[in-house]
């Protein structure tokens, strides 16, 4: 089982879109383990593939949209707009799947959806969103960038919450959401606290 805790890309030139392409990649890995796997070994994958989802989303929310939508070129909201969406979709999906657990009916259905949606979410962010990231802002910023998404990934909640989704909203309700999700995980899960 991949480690989520452990760095995704290593070395000082590191910049933002290395480190959420990284992230895209253990996702759609921890999406076969999932998908694939049964028992104790699907709990642990999901409950991975959950907190690694609410953190990176959390951060793009926080630090890569709004820079995205200042880039020049035109356009930049539009595109966040519609990455936002699919995010506020997406989170919708996984709070359902988390309320029902990996043994629910229409878990399997309901996985394979959730993986579709968020695949085709990255692959979007991969192309619109990222070449313009490294076309328009300079590397250092970009590097730096890196540093600020790990920071905000740190503090994120560990549960999709739908309502939270602009930098406003995960920077004022983030943090108690946090809280709260990181307790909830400590009750479910005792003997690894």
């Amino acid at each position: 089982m991949p480690e989520t805790d452990a760095p995704l890309t290593y070395g000082p030139n590191e910049d933002v879109v290395d480190l959420l392409l990284a992230q895209h990649a253990q996702i759609e890995q921890l999406f076969l383990l999932v998908i694939g796997g049964t028992g104790e070994t699907r709990r642990d994958a999901f409950d991975d593939l959950v907190k690694l989802l609410a953190a990176h989303e959390t951060a793009e929310e926080e630090v890569v949209h709004p820079l995205a939508r200042t880039l020049p070129g035109g356009g930049g909201d539009a595109m966040v707009d519609d990455r936002l969406d699919e995010e506020r979709q997406a989170k919708e999906t996984l709070k359902t799947l988390v309320a029902g657990g990996v043994d629910a009916d229409g878990f399997e259905t309901g996985i394979i959806l959730l993986r579709d949606a968020v695949l085709m979410h990255a692959r979007h962010e991969e192309r619109y969103e990222f070449p313009r990231l490294r076309q328009f802002v300079p590397a250092e910023r970009l590097r730096s960038l890196a540093t600020a998404v790990r920071a905000a990934e740190a503090s994120a909640p560990t549960r999709p919450h739908p309502g939270a989704q602009s930098a406003k909203g995960n920077l004022a309700a983030g943090p108690v959401l946090a809280v709260i999700d990181r307790v909830r995980d400590a009750v479910r899960k005792p003997s690894e606290s």
